[in-house]
């Protein structure tokens, strides 16, 4: 199910924010980027497959991020004309796959990546494979205590592994709940991001305004994912946050939007057309092209 910020009808020919959240999290987790976004764009925020009221995909989870993509088909549908694409986590690794991978590759107007989650482009550099073999641990230890139905050990795992060496405040119960029940899910996002392959060769594709984020208190593995990254794509923006963990999207939310806001607006600027119903079918060629 996507969660809509219903505007006006002028206000709905712009181009779409679409906002992918994390493992365990849900749309809502956007809310902010919503109020921040919402007044210029249309935006869409869905669950993720296995999570929040999402269960296309229930009987049969993604166990890559192609089929990810495909069990958002829908949803991405609804977001008309060009796409502001955003995603956290996880779903940054999702929006990752659809902006180098899809049908949806084309609409892009531009692309925000926080932390996602793209091990393997670890792998291609022989100083980085020892963050590639520990995170590749941790994915099967969460995975094997999940699958012997040990789900409140797995969450604890999960959960002291991405508070990297930010504070280890306990997490209110209820949240604890939710998580717990949606624990599952956990392996299969594992398994579908170690199976994608060719990251590097597909970040040096990308020719869309790219604005990534850091936290300095994240596991190193995903600042380290971050830089590669910054590093390949061309003229892509890092924003490092010294003082933010992996979930700055929400505990630093005030900046974050902030600079999502202002990398939209530039790439709406470059972009030439303010307004997606105005867009002539050459456009679509040249945002293919980049």
């Amino acid at each position: 199910m996507t969660n809509v910020i219903h505007i006006s009808r002028r206000e709905r020919e712009k181009a779409c924010v679409v906002a992918l959240h994390c493992s365990l999290g849900s749309g809502r987790q956007w809310k902010t980027l919503a109020d921040e976004l919402g007044r210029e764009h249309p935006f869409f925020a869905p669950d993720i497959s296995g999570y929040g009221t999402n269960s296309y995909c229930a009987v049969d989870l993604p166990l890559t991020l192609a089929e990810e993509v495909r069990c958002l088909n829908g949803q991405l549908n609804d977001a008309e004309g060009p796409i502001h694409l955003v995603g956290h986590s996880y779903g940054g690794a999702i929006a990752f796959k659809i902006a180098t991978c899809s049908a949806f590759a084309h609409r892009l107007r531009s692309l925000t990546l926080i932390e996602p989650v793209l091990p393997t482009l670890l792998c291609e550099s022989d100083a980085d494979r020892r963050l590639h073999a520990r995170f590749a641990q941790v994915a099967r230890d969460v995975s094997e205590d999940i699958w012997n139905g040990s789900a409140l050990e797995a969450i604890d795992m999960f959960i002291e592994f991405w508070n990297g060496s930010g504070p280890q405040d306990p997490l209110p119960a209820s949240v604890r709940q939710r998580m717990v029940e949606r624990a599952d899910k956990l392996a299969f996002d594992f398994t579908a991001a170690f199976a994608e392959e060719n990251v590097a060769t597909a970040a040096a594709s990308l020719r869309v305004p790219t604005l990534l984020f850091s936290g300095g208190l994240s596991p190193f593995v995903t600042q380290r994912i971050v830089q590669r990254l910054g590093a390949i794509m061309d003229g892509a923006e890092i924003r490092h946050l010294p003082a933010a963990g992996h979930m700055l999207p929400l505990t630093h939310a005030l900046s974050v939007n902030s600079a999502i806001a202002q990398h939209i607006a530039r790439a709406d600027d470059l972009a030439g057309v303010p307004l997606a119903g105005e867009a002539a079918p050459a456009e679509a060629v040249s945002l293919a092209e980049g």
